[in-house]
């Protein structure tokens, strides 16, 4: 039975559950220091004087270092791009002259443990001259308004437009126009471990070992490099344990290359475990948009056109190495859908104000995009009194339209968008959900309801709680979105990096183990399990002779790391192409020494033998041992050993799509909102492990639900205001439902394996799911929901204008 495709149970969580993972926080090493940093209290303030004095006398302090005394040491990160109207901005190691948000670190206080050097910043004092703070994008854009970076020129970092067909003459004869302006508020990212980073410098022979909780180990090698002025090959970068990534730790931040250039400084170990409120306060953020968007449809519900205007609060700093352009141009790049849409105009803004820096987070701008595309969908066959599955039926791209050229440029290389919308609707049962709700409403407004048969009760109880008082709501979110993509199309558009390319190195040692290594970093996909499924079925090995090596850039080849759905289609490409030139030379030694012609071979389960003649058979081990016993026990003219490093492109990458279904009950009492039912019907290509990709697809959705329901970054003159896990609200077990997936296994044509990403789907889809299943609880009420979260205080607000509204009438 072939490895790929069967539910493994992933072999790393052996260690997780039994508390054996190495976490950078686990690492230590002789004479190391521990930082601590004195961050901003102010959003945006000139600083006149740092004094250090009195930290300095405090015990167990060793130094206090500002950014001028780094300066020299460091250089600042700059995300360059190449796309036009972009303006690049500095982000000091430090902060210099000002601090431009709350939690900005500026100073860095060593000692000989954590508690001191907490001490140390305690007792630093600062001088400050607080400037004109920016809290939205409206105030930022306006004329004469104070500038974020003076040498910017602007607070508009970043223009874009993508645009096709005639968008003006679609709107201006359409017989059906739904539009509003939509609001996706601030969110966290808030991975289980939080960022941390340890560095040693190596005096004697310049050498520099950084362990760091990124999930792009290769990235920051790089980085480090740059700044630090060092050779790259006296930079070693390990990428341990990481507690949970979600696109946080796929940025290059500050504090990494503070705490490397400080172990250089003093010529040591210097490490620093952040903390949830540095977290909350001081790493990347998320979405952050308004969004002014209009759909014009025909009277049949076809599309017409989609025009859409994004602002986008990139907060204070372009990140490196995405730039501040990754999640506006993702927004417009994927708005239009898995529909046909003749005509498109999308328009982005990326503006500075003074809040933490906006980054990548699961699904990048799709969620947003996803969420005003569906809605308005929603919208359009709200007016044109069609079904909300029967719109999307009339304007999915169809199969015989593949590949298709979305109005933004982007290539689809297949899709299941029917299957995956009439699947979905079949396992949640649809129809009946339909049924369920006429006759909700028709016991909330007093009428005798049609009595249901007994398998309708059973799932009336399960939909309202057995309350009458409750309302059913059924929402869809269909998407498509592009994964593994090569170097055709970078995952941040315009950024100054290569992003293109993964490699595997394959190994068999003479025990005949089988070590791939790779430039990916796991925070939590699983890679030990799934990529050991891959090479062991394209090697034909026993899986568990394969070991896997990821997260060291001093043991896997040049790659990037993990981020944007890559690592089964880069890396399974890669370990593919590999293993294949690894198991024909294999073959070639076992026929040396069978002495048989090598087509004459087959290998299975770590073992080659003749075909028809099985006795005839010799283990991987004995080909190993003659691999490196030296010419005399290989054939004429091979060279010794068993190793192969192979580097995959699939260029364009590949889409993968799915269909979301969410059942909510709304109970106008309390203005709280349950997710009752959901399912999930993905098209991810190839599935390695079921698990595994069910794993993926449900911890997705449960963030996805925490985006639509809880998760807010609240900034008052900005000012965090959700600087603790007191104040800023995840889902727990209570609010995520039992989510019923389903994968389509429908291979890509254009990559290795036929395998395409499925990390980010849950999070795309679930956003768009509940909030048109909460608009379609309240749809007699005339209540649209175009902001998220839909927290109890904002639907308690449209409840009461909606209640306001019919005492007037």
């Amino acid at each position: 039975m072939p490895y790929v495709g069967s539910s493994i149970p992933r072999v790393e969580d052996g260690r997780f559950l039994s508390g054996r993972g190495r976490y950078v926080a686990d690492h230590q090493r002789p004479r190391m220091l521990h930082v601590a940093f004195l961050r901003s209290p102010h959003p945006h303030a000139r600083i006149r004087r740092i004094d250090t004095t009195a930290a300095q006398g405090v015990n167990g302090v060793v130094a206090c270092v500002t950014g001028e005394m780094l300066t020299r040491e460091a250089r600042p990160l700059v995300a360059e791009s190449r796309m036009r109207d972009y303006k690049a901005t500095q982000w000091p190691v430090l902060a210099l002259g000002k601090t431009r948000f709350v939690g900005e670190a500026m100073v860095a206080v060593l000692a000989n443990d954590r508690y001191r050097a907490e001490d140390g910043v305690d007792a630093v004092t600062v001088e400050w001259e607080p400037l004109p703070v920016l809290d939205e994008v409206q105030v930022a854009m306006a004329e004469g308004a104070p500038l974020v970076h003076e040498e910017a020129g602007t607070n508009v970092l970043l223009t874009r437009t993508f645009a096709q067909g005639d968008v003006e003459a679609a709107f201006r004869d359409a017989p059906h126009v739904v539009g509003d302006r939509f609001r996706f508020h601030r969110h966290a990212p808030l991975p289980m471990e939080n960022r941390t980073c340890l560095a040693e410098f190596e005096p004697a022979g310049g050498r520099l070992v950084v362990w760091s909780s990124t999930q792009v180990p290769g990235m920051l090698r790089d980085a480090l490099a740059e700044l630090l002025e060092l050779p790259a090959h006296l930079v070693h970068v390990v990428a341990p344990d990481v507690g949970g990534g979600f696109g946080l730790k796929s940025a290059v931040y500050p504090e990494e290359i503070a705490v490397a250039a400080l172990a250089r400084r003093f010529g040591c170990a210097v490490k620093w475990v952040g903390d949830r409120r540095e977290d909350l306060l001081a790493s990347t953020q998320s979405w952050d948009e308004s969004i002014e968007a209009e759909l014009a449809l025909e009277a049949d519900g076809r599309l017409r056109g989609l025009r859409a205007r994004i602002v986008c609060d990139v907060g204070a700093y372009s990140i490196y190495p995405w730039t501040a352009s990754i999640e506006a141009i993702q927004v417009i790049s994927f708005l239009p859908g898995p529909y046909r849409l003749p005509h498109y105009r999308g328009q982005a803004f990326g503006v500075a104000t003074n809040k933490a820096p906006l980054g990548p987070y699961r699904g990048v701008g799709r969620p947003v995009a996803t969420f005003v595309t569906e809605t308005l969908l929603e919208r359009g066959a709200r007016r044109l009194g069609l079904d909300p599955a029967e719109i999307r039926r009339r304007n999915f791209i169809r199969p015989d339209e593949l590949p298709y050229r979305s109005p933004s440029g982007v290539v689809w290389d297949s899709g299941s968008f029917a299957e995956s919308l009439e699947t979905a609707c079949a396992r949640i049962g649809y129809d009946e959900l339909r049924a369920e709700q006429t006759r909700a409403r028709m016991m909330v407004a007093g009428a005798a309801p049609p009595t249901p048969d007994d398998g309708g009760q059973e799932r009336m109880r399960v939909a309202a709680h057995d309350s009458p008082r409750r309302w059913l709501g059924v929402g869809i979110a269909s998407y498509v979105e592009l994964t593994g993509i090569g170097s055709a199309i970078p995952a941040s558009p315009g950024a100054d990096i290569s992003t293109g390319v993964e490699g595997a190195t394959l190994r068999i040692d003479q025990s005949g183990t089988v070590t791939a290594s790779f430039g990916l970093a796991s925070h939590g996909q699983g890679h030990e399990t799934t990529l050991a499924q891959v090479v062991a079925d394209e090697l034909r090995v026993r899986m568990d002779d394969v070991r896997i090596v990821h997260g060291d850039t001093a043991q896997g080849p040049v790659g990037s790391g993990t981020y944007a759905s890559r690592s089964a289609v880069l890396g399974g490409g890669a370990a593919m192409l590999a293993a294949r030139d690894l198991r024909e030379k294999v073959l070639a030694i076992a026929a040396h020494l069978l002495e048989a012609a090598p087509d004459d071979l087959e290998m299975a389960q770590s073992a080659i033998s003749v075909r028809g003649a099985s006795e005839r058979r010799v283990g991987l081990r004995a080909v190993a041992r003659a691999a490196y016993a030296g010419l005399k026990r290989l054939p004429k003219g091979m060279e010794p050993g068993l190793e192969a490093t192979r580097f995959y492109d699939p260029y364009f990458g590949t889409a993968s799509n799915a269909t979301h279904i969410a059942v909510v009950a709304v109970d106008p009492d309390t203005a709280g909102v349950s997710v009752l039912r959901y399912a999930v019907v993905e098209d991810g290509g190839r599935i390695i492990n079921p698990l595994v990709a069910g794993g993926q697809v449900i911890g997705g959705v449960a963030q996805g639900v925490g985006a639509a329901l809880l998760e807010e970054v609240v900034y008052e003159n900005a000012q965090v205001m959700t600087a603790s896990l007191m104040d800023y609200l995840v889902p727990t077990a209570n609010e995520i439902p039992a989510v019923d997936v389903v994968h389509l296994d429908r291979r890509s044509p254009s990559t290795l394996g036929g395998f395409k990403g499925i990390g980010e789907g849950g999070t795309i889809g679930a956003p768009a799911a509940v909030a048109n299943a909460v608009a379609d609880a309240l749809a007699p009420l005339g209540i649209e929901i175009s902001e998220l979260p839909i927290t109890p205080e904002r639907l308690f607000r449209l409840l009461r204008a909606a209640q306001g509204k019919d005492r007037a009438r």
